[in-house]
């Protein structure tokens, strides 16, 4: 009832891809990893999840729909 959902759930992003493109914001200080939606005009971050290893990357380049995430610091 309240375990964790299995790696090969997961919902597909909808998003405007004229507005919106999917980035890996990372700290510089520690290797934090958050993989979220940058408004490409305005610069707004819109976090989606917390990248923790290659598995979460590859499930983030999954609900995207982007092979190539590029990273911002």
């Amino acid at each position: 009832m309240f375990g964790r959902k299995k790696k090969t759930e997961f919902k597909k992003l909808e998003y405007d891809k004229s507005l919106w493109k999917p980035v890996l914001k990372c700290s510089i200080c520690n290797g934090e990893q958050v993989g979220g939606l940058k408004n490409i005009s305005t610069g707004e971050f819109r976090e989606v999840m917390f990248v923790r290893g290659p598995e979460d990357l590859n499930l983030f380049k999954d609900m995207t729909g982007e092979q190539t995430i590029e990273k911002i610091y």
